[in-house]
């Protein structure tokens, strides 16, 4: 642990020799463009893999990257995000490997995470004819970490105020998946327009 305070200074005087006013700056504010909603898995930081600093995304995670409306806490990050913080962007990154998704694909009972990844095992049998197609364990695994961040994207255009700022402001919903054997970012297209139109048919809020 003593490591991570050293760390910590050495990062602070990097800052401050490149900017005298870097914290000063840092503390007045923030405006970040790009809500980012990832997993909690320690490989996977959000900040570094999309090479941005602080004050540039507004950052939240949790297992398999899940935006479940009960949950008070990823619904009052997008509330905040895109009502107060006013993003342009709306982003929902998952991993390749992710061991939340793994788990869901078991049959084992795994105690209080139970009702959590009982929301993946929705995502599966959403998709279960395609997923089943699948013959490669690992292919259909890979697969399915691409279809949980679709459905999750879908989640998010769900929520109120992700509609309301579509209509007065055409905020932008990704979908991403991180691929940890190379590095890189994988856009998976998400076609958020046509998702908004098809969504708001049903789930539509009257102001």
């Amino acid at each position: 642990m003593q490591e991570i305070f050293k760390n910590n200074q050495e990062w602070v005087a990097e800052k401050l020799n490149v900017n005298p006013n870097y914290f000063k700056n840092l503390s007045e504010g923030q405006s970040p463009e790009v809500l980012y909603i990832g997993c909690s898995d320690s490989r996977v930081t959000a900040e570094e893999l999309m090479g941005v600093g602080p004050g540039d995304a507004f950052v939240h995670r949790n297992i398999a990257n899940m935006v479940i409306n009960t949950d008070l806490s990823s619904m009052s990050v997008i509330n905040y995000a895109v009502k107060h913080l006013q993003v342009k962007h709306v982003v929902v990154c998952g991993h390749y490997y992710c061991g939340g998704v793994k788990a869901a694909m078991q049959s084992a009972d795994l105690g209080i995470l139970n009702p959590w990844l009982r929301n993946i095992r929705d995502v599966y049998r959403l998709h279960k004819a395609e997923l089943n197609a699948i013959e490669d364990e690992e292919a259909r695994y890979k697969r399915l970490v691409e279809l949980n961040v679709e459905e999750q994207c879908v989640n998010v255009i769900k929520t109120a105020d992700v509609q309301r700022a579509y209509r007065d402001r055409n905020i932008t919903v990704h979908g991403w998946v991180f691929d940890i054997h190379s590095g890189k970012l994988i856009d998976l297209n998400v076609n958020y327009e046509k998702a908004m139109k098809d969504i708001m048919e049903i789930y539509h809020l009257e102001d």
